[in-house]
């Protein structure tokens, strides 16, 4: 099985488990050190702030479900986490959090001529961000977007 294929085996049984929990799977980061493997999860609330306590508590009972579901060959290390004030902004629900604040957006195709824009998150509608920045307004189809983050 190749790395994209486990870690979408992984998202959809680790964000079950923690939309039951109240919280939002961020990201999913699978890579090999030494002779196993590291698996970083990113969990929060959706309108931010987890505890390490509950990262804590995630870790073991994420822990126990890969195990249980033998979606890992070989040994791995598990490390849950938060992903701090500066996370990155992935989904709609992330942009829509970030309403009214500035943020730097990273593009895999142009947009007006640019490939990175920096704004403040205006709204969102449809499949696209909007950002402002003076009195001029654009339009960042989330398609479009390869990384972003709030600015803080």
């Amino acid at each position: 099985m190749d790395n994209q294929e486990t870690i979408t085996r992984i998202r959809g049984v680790v964000e079950e488990y923690l939309k039951a929990q109240g919280l939002d799977l961020i990201d999913i980061i699978l890579r090999r050190e030494g002779k196993g493997l590291a698996l970083s999860i990113l969990a929060d609330r959706p309108e931010g702030g987890i505890t390490i306590g509950e990262c804590a508590r995630l870790n073991s009972g994420i822990g126990n479900m890969l195990d249980e579901k033998g979606l890992l060959e070989g040994s791995y290390t598990l490390e849950v986490s938060s992903p701090g004030l500066d996370r990155p902004l992935t989904q709609k629900s992330d942009f829509l959090r970030c309403i009214n604040k500035r943020a730097r957006f990273f593009l895999n195709e142009p947009v007006n001529g640019k490939i990175e824009v920096e704004g403040t998150i205006s709204r969102v509608e449809g499949e696209s961000v909007y950002i402002t920045k003076g009195d001029e307004e654009t339009g960042i189809p989330l398609a479009k977007i390869n990384k972003a983050k709030q600015i803080i």
